[in-house]
Order: C-alpha cells, then sequence, then structure tokens
C-alpha cells in the first residue's frame, strides 16, 4: 500500500497485501486503510519532527532559576523529557491507538518555568505541575471533557484544525530562520520580519528553502513517506552545508548571529551514546500552598489546567479530522474516552519526572500526513524515544532548518479544513476566523480557542439564537473570561 500525503481527511484505500495478524488486529491496521511499514515510516516522521523537545525543553526548564536560584540543569531534563516522552507516547498507542504522540507541551513548560517556578522551588513547582493533571484525569473519568468534546460544533471544529495548520506552519518559519522577532531596538511596532534584518541571509535559511521545495515537491507527487523523506534529505545537505560553511548558532556568546542556526548545529556529536541522567524522576513536592499561599497555588493551577485542557482539546480535534477518524457529523472519535486519560496521565507523568506537563503534540500531524492511521504509528515513534534515551546527543543532528519545511508542508494540509466553514455565516465567521488567526498571532492553541468560544456565544447571544448554545459552551466561555481575565481577577483578590 502506497504511503501518500494526499487529502489528510480523505481516506486511504490499501493497494498493498493486507495483514492479519495479531498486530494487525489490534490496532485496526487493515481496517484504517493502512499498512504496518506505513505505520513504521509514520512513526519516524513524527519523531522526526518533534525530537527537538528532547533538546529545547532542557534550555527552557534546565536553565530557568527557581525562586532559590536553583537549576534543574540540561542533562537531566534532557533524560526526563525523553522518558516521559517515550512511555507516554507508548501508551498513547497501545490504549489509545491512535497516531498521537505525547511530550512536554511548549507554553506550557515556559509558564511553568517563568510563572510558576520563579515564586517556589522546582519540587513545589513540579508539584503543582501533578495537581494539574490529576484534575484533568478526573475531568476526563466523569466523562466531562469527552462531553465538551462533542459539544463544539462542527464549524468550530473545523476552525481549530485549520488554525493549528497556521499555527505550526508558523512554527516551521520560525524555526527555520524565514520569520524572525524584530529587536526592540528598531523602534517598530511590527512584531516579525522576513529573516534577521528584513532580508533572507545565511546558509541555514538557503537549506531550510531547500528543504521546504524538496518536502513540496515529493508531497505534490505522493512519494511514500514524502515528509520523512523530506526531512532526511535536508538534515543531509544541513550537515554537508554546515561542515562547508560553518556558520555557527544563531547565538554566540550571548550575541545574534543572523546567519546561524537557530536551535541546533548539524554536526556529529561526541560521544554518540551516553548514558541518561534521571536523578530528576520523583523530585516533587507539594509544599507551594503553604510557601505562596494558597489562593497564589490555585490560581496557577487553574491557570494550567484550563490552559493544558483547551490545548489538547483543540489538538485533538485537528489531528483526528487529519486522520479521517472522527465520526461522519464530527462530533466524536474512536476510543476518544482513553485519548483523553492517556493525555491527563501524561500531564502527571511529566510533573512527577520533572520535565513539566506531557500533552498530545501538534507534531503528530507529520506522520499522520505521511500515513500514520492507528496507534503502532504512536509505539514506534516512543521506542525511538527510548532509544533518544540513549542517543541524546545524537538527537540534536537535525537542525530546526529540516524539520521546519515538514511542518510547514503539513500546515498547509490542514489549513484546507477552511472548506468546511460558512463563511457567509458572520455568527460563524468571526468565532472561525479568530480561532485561526489567535493561534499563531498568540503563539497558542488555547488562546486561539478561547477567543473562538467566547465570540460564538456573544454572537449567537446577539443573534437571539442563545437556546442554540450548548449548556457546556456557555460554562466554557466563562471560564475562558476568567482566563482572559486573569490579572483582573488577581487584582480585585489582592494576590499578586
Amino acid at each position: 500500500m502506497s504511503v501518500t500525503t494526499q487529502d489528510p481527511a480523505a481516506p486511504v484505500e490499501p493497494t498493498e497485501p493486507v495483514e492479519h495478524g495479531r498486530l494487525d488486529r489490534f490496532f485496526e491496521i487493515t481496517r484504517r486503510g493502512s499498512t504496518v511499514r506505513r505505520e513504521v515510516l509514520a512513526g519516524i516522521t513524527t519523531f522526526a519532527t518533534m525530537a527537538y523537545i528532547v533538546v529545547l525543553n532542557p534550555l527552557i526548564i534546565g536553565t530557568a532559576p527557581d525562586a532559590d536560584g536553583n537549576l534543574l540543569g540540561i542533562a537531566p531534563v534532557a533524560g526526563v523529557t525523553a522518558l516521559v516522552a517515550a512511555v507516554m507516547t507508548i501508551l498513547m498507542g497501545v490504549v489509545g491507538r491512535v497516531p498521537f504522540a505525547v511530550a512536554t507541551g511548549l507554553g506550557l513548560n515556559a509558564f511553568v518555568a517563568y510563572a510558576v517556578a520563579s515564586q517556589m522551588t522546582w519540587a513545589e513547582a513540579m508539584g503543582l505541575v501533578v495537581i494539574e493533571g490529576l484534575i484533568i484525569t478526573v475531568l476526563v473519568m466523569t466523562g466531562f471533557r469527552k462531553a465538551v468534546f462533542r459539544a463544539i460544533p462542527a464549524e468550530l471544529k473545523a476552525a481549530i484544525a485549520a488554525g493549528i495548520g497556521l499555527f505550526i506552519a508558523f512554527i516551521g518559519f520560525v524555526d527555520g530562520g524565514l520569520v524572525r522577532r524584530m529587536p526592540d531596538a528598531a523602534g517598530t511596532t511590527v512584531p516579525v520580519q522576513l529573516g534577521g534584518d528584513g532580508t533572507l541571509r545565511g546558509w541555514p535559511t538557503v537549506v531550510f528553502l531547500v528543504g521546504l521545495l524538496v518536502t513540496g515537491i515529493l508531497v505534490a507527487r505522493k512519494v511514500k513517506a514524502g515528509v520523512l523523506i523530506g526531512i532526511v534529505v535536508t538534515t543531509v545537505v544541513a550537515v554537508i552545508v554546515n561542515a562547508l560553511t560553518k556558520p555557527g548558532p544563531a547565538f554566540v556568546d550571548g550575541k545574534p548571529n543572523p546567519t546561524g542556526w537557530q536551535l541546533n548545529v548539524p554536526t556529529l556529536p561526541d560521544p554518540l551514546v551516553s548514558a541518561p541522567d534521571l536523578h530528576l524522576v520523583g523530585n516533587v513536592s507539594f509544599g507551594a500552598f503553604a510557601h505562596v499561599g494558597v489562593m497564589t497555588a490555585l490560581l496557577l493551577v487553574f491557570t494550567l489546567v484550563l490552559a493544558d485542557f483547551f490545548d489538547v482539546m483543540g489538538t485533538t480535534v485537528g489531528l483526528a479530522k487529519q486522520a479521517n477518524l472522527t465520526t461522519a457529523d464530527g462530533t466524536d472519535m474512536p476510543r476518544l474516552d482513553k485519548v483523553l486519560l492517556v493525555d491527563g496521565v501524561a500531564a502527571v507523568a511529566g510533573g512527577a519526572g520533572s520535565a513539566s506537563s506531557a500533552t498530545t503534540y501538534v507534531e503528530s500531524s507529520a506522520g499522520i500526513a505521511d500515513g500514520g492511521r492507528t496507534g503502532l504509528t504512536s509505539v514506534v515513534t516512543g521506542l525511538l524515544f527510548l532509544g533518544a534515551l540513549l542517543l541524546t546527543p545524537l538527537v540534536s543532528l537535525v537542525p530546526s532548518e529540516a524539520a521546519g519545511p515538514a511542518l510547514v508542508i503539513v500546515g498547509a494540509l490542514m489549513v484546507r479544513q477552511v472548506k468546511e466553514i460558512d463563511f457567509t455565516d458572520v455568527g460563524v465567521a468571526v468565532p472561525a476566523f479568530l480561532t485561526m488567526t489567535l493561534m499563531p498571532f498568540t503563539y497558542s492553541i488555547t488562546n486561539g480557542i478561547g477567543a473562538g468560544f467566547v465570540s460564538w456565544v456573544a454572537i449567537r447571544v446577539a443573534q437571539g439564537k442563545a437556546r442554540t448554545i450548548h449548556p457546556l459552551l456557555w460554562a466554557v466561555a466563562i471560564a475562558f473570561v476568567l482566563y482572559f481575565g486573569i490579572n483582573l481577577v488577581k487584582a480585585v483578590t489582592g494576590v499578586n
């Protein structure tokens, strides 16, 4: 059966002999129109697009001091990041049986590092993450999280999927260095620009553009595992280019290097294999309530819960639609309760492992675009993360300039969900537009979903259609009003 990167919502038709063994029956590989080979390749693709988290999370969590000035350290965080990703992704594949990978959530890790740990010890901060995960898990077990999934209007689900497409494409452009933050000294209100100075410069940028062209051509020609091949080819080009031109990293001695590699320099590490440092596992304390006060701790937990809850909800909606796993009316998907349960447990595991809250990864869309349709894809990705425990240095070989093009191309595929949105209805068009645009513009899936929910309710009420609003949408919209107005809540309650 050929692996094609066709319309992600279209069913996949098998063209190779089908398998009927235990593996096939357990994961429903043939039933979902896939093959073992395709699932394995998709799992490799997903790993290749998100392996950067083993490098990036330590730079965020491992280098930020807590209130006592203590650091977790880069090497230990790299180890626990790979461990949590491996265990929870395999669990997602076996229990949820969907091609969704799990790892430390970006955005949430920054919030934990700079807004939570800065007020307490790292052990106490991770204790709050564990509490957040337990709350999420309880919400799943009571059926609340699944009920919210089903209550989301089909148009908003399509907007969420399209918005995630824009979001991951934006991530790809930023990681590839094509889009960069404007220097604060520029004295302009424009937040981003083309390249480091408004122009395209440097060999890493050339590598990104080559990768974008190669991956785009492979996908357009429906080449088997086109996204994965694009990443591999671009990585090889990056290694060669780096050896010949030596552009260096994006920052040298704290000073920007506009022609350098954005995240990691593509060179063979020495040594290739090293034993993981896992001493941070279990380094958790629940003393935050005594340390910073009950109200402050509760507000921090509330923020973590709301962000995690809807970030995952949006990602699950988008990935499920891309993999053609939703029902015809888009209101449900197979084993949704199991998928959400694993994600809740992942948040607990992330805190217990000191890697920060783990969550379903939007980069799973790359493996889905390469044909992944079952949990076997996730099992393969998880096993590769297990390998990364020993090969953590080698993971850094793939630069963001090589993974970025894959995210851009996959984002383009996901944006096509807009065809399901009726833009002639203002009550649909405005919430959908806010959902799609605020995800990349605020670098947050949660913000986009929140704006969509709140505006959906407000406009429907203004249109005299309040009775058509699902009760859970009312509750969620009110929760998001509190979420967006958290600073006002702090001011009223006197909490810092």
